[in-house]
């Protein structure tokens, strides 16, 4: 994704800057989602939005409510705590009122008045009760005001694009308990944004809602809002409204995250790490016409991404199969069909990005259908061959085996631009100038720190491929096509061979970055290396150095690894690719380690990840971290514009469980297998509810005993049964 930076000529067009004017990890906003909505809020629940600030309520790329601001008297009331309920249905902020009066002569203290604000979000609307209770002895008239204002900002002007022209702000329309803003913009699409209040305020503006509140000692007040984004008429906010939408929404939240197998454990703050992780995970998911889609972060990448939603489904793959499901079919469905240069488009080739805002329907961003990533293509056969393992259904591979087929087809035809072998990329002047995960300007380079440049052949890129056409083999030797399979295996194999005499770097102790356009090796070691343990290319002997190298104190800060080692030019640790900490990258490193069988290594990741979790807001792991070395009685240090919460970053602790505990599933068998299982430091049980294989399920406990490891069932559903390998 985009990080922070300027345009340097290389291909990063200004609608990709986020702005670093304002760090979100110290404002500690509060999020909200549902669907194609969500919201931004400070710890109060307000919402001002100002430069580089998310605040806010966007619906489809496009914010809504821009300004929220609640005042008791003229002032602002004193927060007293902020909180996300476990399974983030709804956001509940208690504030108290301010000293009134002069000084000398208070007229009402502090601490009397008590304002309970609790606000969910429910298809396409905001929900809110404002209970207010007197809890003096005396009687009290409060005045309650609420401020509020819409911008109708593109998503890319609220990241910091400027515009030059934009379309019609509409003067706000007024009835007794509503107001309707509009905005009409230059793409000729009407955007409303509709206000409802119940009871009827006692004064209404265009932007201001006022409330006189005359309370007897003891009293209780309700006031509800509602922000409906779209063209809702015959709607009326009150209890009524408020109960049933928050009843409706945490009934689907907790509908959609019952899929999951439960994960609990001897440590309670893992727990609610493992809480909070899941909670993310499925607060970010959308159904789509295809299934249950994660959309990647809050809140610049709140939509679908085709990179993130697959590694997503990898990491989670092996507690709830339907979220592959989900994300197999919806990309499938918006698989390119023609040549578009505008949109880094090609035949077979699986989608970067989706948009749906003002400027991406104008053009003004290249991103309503952009195609501009050279990983998400081989990943998408990679998660198709690894759905099937899984859960042995056919039937949807059989559907799914043209798009398997196309993608394919995108790899040979179009992926290898120079005819060496190996899958490359080339930067289009409208795109981003780096196609990998790392698409930073900046984040691929040789070891004097001078950029590369392309074509790009990046080594987790080839690892990917040789993983898919390995995926690819085993799925057409199940549709009963031997030769395709045989072919495909056969051109893996070439591809091994190849891969390791080009990228494997004796000297570096590890696997190069990339190959620029002249075959020139990029000489530096970073996490990428990781990505050929975790796709299965490395041959076993390789593994071990690349191991060391990954957990050297150059590249294992403590927290995770970094992606780049402290000892390569270029290095920064508060840059977003160049030395910074990723919980997803880190994530599928462990499962790399764990592959060739380094589970106690990618314990070791566990474990800083975790400690990372424990001091950050929530337990909740954000898209990254800045790459500082881990120091006794220190928190991790954030990066400003880090989006939290992040889909592949909330997968990464369910992912790094798996990885431990060496769990692999035999659909054929009916069987579940912990492969030389290994427990962190900090956990001596862990106990995973509705393991699922087949028809069956499964309750197991994971113990420590002495030095090593014992699994015992707890319950069991069907015929399913356990191997344990020690």
């Amino acid at each position: 994704m985009q990080p922070a930076a300027t345009d340097d000529g290389l291909g990063i067009p200004m609608a990709g800057i986020i702005p670093a004017s304002v760090s979100l990890q110290e404002r500690r906003t509060r999020t909200l989602k549902h669907g194609d909505s969500f919201a931004v809020f400070d710890h109060n629940g307000d919402a001002l939005s100002g430069p580089g600030r998310p605040e806010g309520i966007f619906h489809r790329d496009t914010r809504h409510l821009s300004q929220l601001y609640l005042t008791l008297g003229g002032k602002r009331p004193l927060l007293l705590s902020s909180t996300m309920r476990d399974d983030n249905a709804t956001l509940t902020c208690d504030l108290t009122n301010p000293d009134f009066g002069e000084p000398g002569k208070i007229e009402l203290e502090h601490d009397l008045i008590h304002i309970r604000r609790t606000r969910f979000l429910w298809q396409a609307s905001c929900f809110e009760r404002l209970a207010v209770r007197n809890f003096d002895e005396l009687p009290h008239r409060v005045t309650l005001q609420l401020w509020f204002a819409s911008d109708f900002a593109d998503i890319f002007e609220v990241r910091g694009s400027r515009r030059p022209q934009r379309g019609t702000l509409h003067p706000p329309v007024l009835d007794e308990d509503r107001v309707e803003l509009a905005y009409t913009g230059l793409d000729d699409q009407r955007r409303e944004t509709l206000l409802l209040f119940h009871p009827r305020p006692n004064h209404l503006t265009p932007n201001c809602a006022t409330f006189d509140l005359e309370m007897a000692p003891g009293e209780v007040v309700a006031v509800f809002i509602e922000v409906h984004c779209g063209g809702q008429t015959n709607v009326a906010a009150g209890p009524a409204s408020f109960f049933r939408s928050m009843r409706d929404a945490r009934r689907a939240l907790r509908t959609l995250s019952s899929r999951a197998a439960g994960i609990s454990s001897s440590n309670e703050v893992f727990n609610e790490t493992a809480r909070r992780s899941i909670a993310d995970l499925y607060m970010l998911i959308t159904e789509t016409p295809n299934g249950p889609y994660p959309y990647a972060g809050i809140p610049w990448f709140s939509t679908v991404f085709g990179r993130d939603a697959l590694i997503t489904a990898l990491e989670t793959l092996w507690l709830d199969p339907s979220i592959a499901k989900g994300v197999l079919l919806h990309l499938a469905a918006n698989q390119a069909d023609r040549v578009d240069p505008s949109a880094d488009a090609e035949p077979g080739k699986i989608l970067h990005e989706m948009r749906s805002g003002e400027m991406a329907e104008l053009g003004e961003v290249p991103f309503r259908r952009y195609f501009g990533s050279v990983d998400s293509t081989p990943l998408f056969v990679m998660l198709a061959g690894a759905y099937l393992e899984r859960t042995g259904d056919l039937s949807s591979i059989r559907t799914l085996w043209p798009n398997i087929e196309a993608a394919l087809g995108w790899i040979d035809n179009y992926g290898d631009c120079d005819g060496d072998g190996f899958i490359e990329y080339t930067a289009r002047p409208a795109g981003l100038a780096n196609q990998g995960w790392k698409d930073s300007s900046d984040s691929v380079f040789h070891a004097d720190g001078v950029l590369a440049r392309g074509p790009i052949a990046l080594v987790e890129v080839q690892a990917y491929v040789y993983a898919a056409w390995r995926s690819a083999g085993r799925m057409a030797a199940e549709l009963g096509d031997t030769d395709r399979a045989n072919e495909l295996n056969r051109r893996a194999d070439a591809l091994r061979r190849q891969f390791d005499e080009k990228f494997f770097d004796e000297e570096l102790g590890t696997y190069v970055l990339a190959l620029d356009g002249e075959k020139r090796p990029c000489r530096i070691r970073t996490s990428n290396a990781g990505h050929a343990l975790f796709a299965g290319i490395a041959y076993p002997e390789r593994a071990s150095a690349v191991v060391a190298t990954l957990m050297s104190p150059t590249s294992f800060s403590g927290w995770g690894v970094r992606t780049l080692a402290s000892t390569e030019a270029r290095y920064n640790p508060m840059s977003y690719h160049n030395g910074s900490v990723w919980p997803h990258d880190n994530a599928m490193i462990a499962s790399g380690f764990a592959r060739y069988g380094f589970r106690r290594q990618a314990a070791r990741i566990f474990e800083g990840l975790f400690a990372a979790a424990v001091h950050i807001d929530l337990r909740r792991l954000p898209e990254l971290f800045c790459g500082f070395p881990r120091k006794g009685g220190q928190s991790p240090t954030s990066y400003p514009v880090a989006c939290s919460p992040q889909a592949w970053a909330a997968a990464a602790p369910l992912s790094l469980v798996r990885s431990c505990l060496g769990i692999t599933f035999d659909t054929e068998a009916l069987q579940i297998t912990f492969d030389h299982p290994v427990l962190p430091d900090f956990l001596n049980e862990v106990v995973l509810q509705h393991l699922a294989v087949g028809g069956g399920r499964m309750d197991v406990a994971v113990r420590r005993a002495n030095i090593d490891v014992a699994v015992h069932i707890l319950a069991r559903r069907g015929q399913v049964r356990v191997l344990t390998k020690n």
